[in-house]
């Protein structure tokens, strides 16, 4: 299958979101700067890539500035959780190897720094307030995060030099872990898992596949991209239902339901949508910042997020396509950007 590309001009009118709500407590359509202080005073130091909660009231980054919250000092690569509904920051600790995680529900904030001579996964309840800490491998791991709560998933990759590789899963509803063996894996396998913790999508490094492993029956589906064909992981939809990989100039959406693909052409997949509907991507070939655009997988329509060079990861749009997060370089993208820094960016398109 082909989409076909209408041409939307941003600030368009668009639909009901998809989860059904009226959409009251939607943002103004726009672009805003997050990498702020409480009163709006700018970074003194680079951010890098952040994720937004499906809800998009929070936004978790990484940065070098001191100035983000009260009373910060040095200049350390720290995590820092911006509230969208109250303006306000809270710093975490670091210095993070990765961009920091949200879980699905926005309550639980993770992130992987070093830990002694080893690597660990830091997760935080914004709410709750406790703090736990997973220790994941000697040299390097990854790790991907769903659910919500003290039964939060999480996945974790681990990478052995010329090893195979293994991921665990910990089971939501009584915290067991469960490994997922790899075969033949000798580079990073990036995990994505859904929010429910019980559906995973993984890249096996070795042989370019993608593989997918559902809780339910321990079973792996392998590779989903077909036989004979070199694919690259991008990202599990929150509910589980799409995949996003790369495959030569295209991008392709896996339905785990009807197990088959549709064909995304000349586009780069950055990341998806909770609700597997909206793909946020750049053009094809894209290696550095470039401008980014969202596409609506039902209707086949584009719509601009930024026309300035910027970056987004996974994890980096809203539910229903509402909000997507990036950074950039870009100096006009709001009044009075003076500092010469890489700023995270919200924009709001509905």
């Amino acid at each position: 299958m082909v989409c076909v590309i209408t041409a939307v001009t941003p600030g368009s009118a668009w639909a009901r979101p998809v989860d059904g709500s009226d959409g009251a407590d939607v943002r103004s359509v726009g672009i805003e700067r997050v990498s702020v202080a409480a009163d709006g005073t700018q970074a003194n130091d680079d951010s890098a890539q952040a994720s937004i909660a499906p809800a998009g009231d929070r936004v978790v980054f990484s940065s070098y500035a001191n100035n983000l919250t009260p009373g910060s000092t040095g200049r350390n690569y720290r995590v820092f959780l911006r509230d969208l509904t109250t303006g306000q920051n809270r710093q975490f600790g670091g210095p993070p190897t990765a961009p920091p995680m949200l879980s699905s529900d926005g309550q639980v904030l993770a992130y992987l720094a070093p830990r002694f001579d080893q690597m660990a996964l830091y997760q935080n309840h914004l709410s709750l307030g406790w703090s736990t800490s997973y220790t994941c491998s000697l040299n390097s791991c990854e790790a991907s995060m769903g659910a919500s709560e003290r039964q939060q998933a999480f996945s974790v990759s681990f990478r052995y030099p010329e090893q195979n590789q293994r991921v665990e899963v910990r089971r939501p509803d009584t915290g067991e872990l469960q490994t997922v063996d790899i075969i033949h894996n000798t580079a990073a396998i990036r995990p994505s898992i859904s929010g429910d913790g019980t559906r995973l999508a993984y890249q096996d490094g070795g042989e370019q596949d993608i593989l997918l492993w559902d809780w339910a029956d321990n079973n792996v589906v392998y590779p989903i991209e077909g036989p004979d064909r070199a694919a690259e992981l991008v990202q599990l939809s929150d509910d589980g239902s799409k995949v996003v990989y790369l495959s030569g100039p295209d991008t392709y959406v896996y339905d785990v339901a009807s197990g088959t693909a549709l064909q995304v052409p000349g586009v780069k997949g950055v990341a998806i949508d909770p609700t597997g509907r909206y793909l946020l991507h750049t053009p094809s070939g894209t290696t550095g910042p470039a401008p980014l655009t969202l596409r609506d997988l039902e209707t086949g329509t584009d719509e601009t997020v930024t026309d300035r060079p910027a970056q987004a990861g996974i994890d980096a749009v809203s539910a229903g396509g509402r909000q997507v997060v990036f950074r950039s370089t870009a100096d006009d993208l709001v009044p009075e950007d003076t500092n010469g820094k890489t700023d995270i960016f919200l924009r709001t398109l509905r």
